[in-house]
């Protein structure tokens, strides 16, 4: 067969997750989660794995439908391996690390993504949403801690100044939630942002996109490829993604006067996807949709006790797979906060560095989104212009290749102006507000990973010989040597000493280094960590 649309089942089958009858009368739960998404889940279970439970809703009885995130940068992978989910992620996903820029019938340069050596995690890897989403659900109810509640819809919600009154909808009758904090992953239509009545900042563009999942088995490498101006899509762009399945994910610019509802009909996709690929080339397709998209985010992401995350706080195009690595790290960030106030070792305002921390991250994502979308889509003759000289220098000369932009690939963020660090004299390795660098260890000459002896509490790396110390409570010490050393990991390549630049060096946490010493001060190693937890 030729390029045809070919007959056949997806890889996955979602599974359909029974709806639990509604409470007979009012509840109140310390923690209610809305939406059961990527990001939603996350939150549950890092939550779950700190010991506090929680109440996830969600409208639909699944997980997501197409690939729709695929692309899951090196930090998102490195939150899930310490949520456990890791290793799954990493066996199951195309791992990617290169990358091709064309524009029309040529190449005009390619890119390597591959980090320093020493690190667990790769750059990238290609992962459908609905894996991820599927495992979570798994690892949630595993943990007896997050109770899932499928087809209970948010119809109403009320703020109080100790959390929220909300009216849920089910197929079986409704009912009264009371939540001491109300955590809204409900995504870009999000009903807890209705009825706030808060408004996004930011800009809308003018532009339609089509995703056609295809199921193949090609010759293309595992890598992301990019073209401006193709011959076989004249004037727009298109991206391709490889992802497990043989499923490859092209993305079609199609401009604003694009029909949505025409763009969808199997026939005319078909049609784009064959002019792609040739005659050759069986193919079946698996999903369609077209989209457009926002590079916008709520002013604040913190009001009282509710708490918005990814995409109803943020929201940013899908060119550098920033938005669902940026809502992973919400998560990431809140977790640990929420349960240290809820425990009683932290106040309130704890959740206010939740804002300071993530709300400049969003606004950075939001800044390269733009400016990744105006250079792909430029909307006058001089950018136009601009971008067409640009890509043709790229081909021949290596310093016009960093200005073309098809979309900053995600990058963890740095908080470095968090209110939370303590600021240091060091100039070299890790400083304050930056995720804590990977490397290879060995304990007792078994070898492993840096990051897996973390922990979840705070941490503090001591680059010495084992020796008791004078601590906070809650300050777990992980002694790190160059020479094997009992109790201690050896950092066999030195790249762990290294990479953080200091003798000792105290971790959040999420995994986020908070302060750097060059002697062990007890006085010191204690202000820093109240300083972190919102006391400084």
């Amino acid at each position: 067969m030729s390029g045809v649309e070919q007959p056949g089942r997806p890889a996955f089958q979602p599974p359909r997750y029974a709806s639990p009858p509604p409470p007979r009368g009012p509840e109140q739960r310390a923690v209610v989660i809305i939406g059961a998404g990527l990001v939603g889940l996350t939150l549950a279970l890092d939550l779950a794995r700190r010991g506090v439970a929680s109440v996830v809703l969600d409208d639909d009885d699944t997980v997501s439908v197409g690939s729709r995130a695929i692309c899951f940068a090196k930090r998102s992978l490195e939150i899930f391996c310490r949520l456990g989910l890791g290793e799954a992620m990493l066996a199951k996903g195309v791992t990617w690390q290169h990358g091709r820029v064309f524009f029309q019938d040529r190449e005009a340069y390619r890119f390597d993504l591959l980090p320093e050596a020493g690190h667990e995690c790769p750059a990238f890897i290609n992962l459908q949403q609905y894996y991820a989403e599927a495992w979570l659900v798994e690892a949630c109810a595993a943990t007896g801690l997050v109770e899932l509640r499928w087809k209970h819809r948010l119809a109403e919600m009320s703020p109080r100044p100790d959390g929220a009154t909300l009216t849920v909808e089910t197929p079986a009758g409704g009912y009264v939630l009371e939540a001491d904090w109300l955590l809204a992953c409900d995504g870009a239509r999000s009903r807890v942002r209705e009825a706030l009545a808060l408004p996004f900042t930011g800009r809308a563009f003018r532009d339609r996109f089509l995703i056609a999942d295809v199921v193949m088995q090609a010759e293309f490498p595992t890598e992301r490829w990019f073209w401006f101006d193709p011959p076989f899509h004249p004037g727009q762009s298109v991206l391709l993604h490889k992802q497990p399945d043989d499923l490859w994910r092209i993305d079609f610019q199609l401009g604003w006067e694009a029909d949505p509802e025409a763009e969808r009909d199997p026939d005319r996709v078909t049609a784009r996807v064959r002019s792609m690929l040739g005659p050759g080339v069986p193919f079946r397709l698996e999903w369609v949709s077209v989209y457009s998209f926002r590079c916008r985010r709520l002013e604040r992401f913190v009001h009282g006790r509710t708490v918005f995350l990814g995409d109803s706080a943020h929201q940013v195009s899908p060119f550098g797979a920033r938005g669902g690595n940026g809502g992973i790290q919400d998560a990431d960030n809140l977790g640990w906060k929420l349960a240290a106030v809820l425990r009683g070792e932290a106040g309130e305002a704890l959740i206010a560095s939740y804002d300071a921390e993530r709300v400049p991250a969003a606004a950075e994502n939001i800044l390269h989104s733009t400016r990744s979308t105006d250079f792909i889509s430029p909307k006058t003759p001089a950018a136009q212009a601009y971008r067409d000289a640009v890509l043709d220098l790229a081909e021949h000369h290596a310093f016009a290749r960093p200005l073309v932009n098809s979309g900053r690939l995600s990058r963890p963020a740095v908080l470095a102006g968090s209110p939370l660090n303590t600021p240091d004299g060091f100039d070299h390795g890790a400083g304050p507000g930056t995720p804590a660098p990977d490397a290879p260890v060995a304990q007792e000459g078994v070898p492993g990973w840096l990051l897996r002896h973390l922990g979840a509490g705070f941490c503090l790396l001591v680059f010495a010989a084992p020796r008791p110390l004078d601590l906070p409570p809650r300050v777990t010490p992980l002694f790190i040597t160059p020479e094997p050393m009992r109790g201690a990991l050896h950092d066999h390549s030195g790249l762990a000493a290294a990479r953080f630049g200091a003798p000792a060096v105290l971790l959040r946490p999420d995994q986020h280094v908070v302060a750097r010493f060059l002697t062990l001060d007890a006085a010191g190693i204690a202000a820093a960590h109240d300083r972190a937890m919102g006391r400084g």
